[in-house]
């Protein structure tokens, strides 16, 4: 059904078609479990919770993060997910062709929206995925960390599923270690029981 058929040819519209178009998000269902192990988490909410947890944590932000933009980016980063799909981390073979997948996805997506605002929100996608700013840095460190906490919860899940050994992990989570200084002991003996407990090859 299209509601917006007789909807003025306007900006607003765009808007209004954009919304509508991102409810995919929520069919979207990444390797993650969620916390009780229930169901398969979707992307949806896997961006509701790290834009939560980046104003949760505020105070471990690396210095001159703007945390309004972290949660935008928190917010989209996974919305071209709606044509490129999620990609599972710790798979080899499907992660060929994933930049390429998502940038087609990214111009597809975006252009819904008035240009200005398209533009503006591809920016802030592309600045995520390069993790070169702070408030890249940031956004990509509660990324890595969300499922993180959940594998630790679901007794290594995706870990296990993807045969990952203790240097994937260890790359996976890097730029949390490095950019969230306080958790890095946690992080760290965590990995040190997943190792013991078999979800990590040593």
């Amino acid at each position: 059904m299209d509601i917006l058929g007789n909807f003025p040819e306007t900006e607003l519209k765009r808007q209004l078609e954009f919304l509508v178009e991102i409810d995919k998000v929520k069919n979207i269902l990444r390797q993650t479990l969620l916390t009780d192990g229930s169901r398969q988490e979707n992307d949806a909410e896997h961006s509701w919770h790290i834009a939560v947890m980046a104003v949760i944590l505020e105070k471990q932000a690396p210095k001159n993060v703007d945390i309004n933009r972290a949660v935008k980016m928190c917010l989209i980063h996974d919305l071209i997910e709606i044509y490129a799909g999620d990609t599972f981390a710790y798979d080899t073979e499907a992660n060929k062709g994933k930049e390429e997948r998502e940038k087609a996805a990214g111009d597809r997506l975006f252009s819904i929206l008035p240009k200005e605002q398209g533009e503006e929100l591809k920016k802030l996608w592309m600045e995520f995925d390069a993790m070169e700013t702070q408030d890249a840095k940031y956004a990509a460190s509660l990324d890595r960390l969300q499922p993180f906490i959940h594998n630790v919860l679901t007794n290594g899940h995706t870990w296990i599923l993807g045969k990952v050994s203790r240097s994937q992990v260890e790359k996976r989570i890097s730029v949390a270690k490095e950019n969230l200084p306080a958790l890095k002991p946690w992080i760290d003996s965590m990995i040190e029981y997943g190792v013991k407990e078999g979800w990590i090859k040593s």
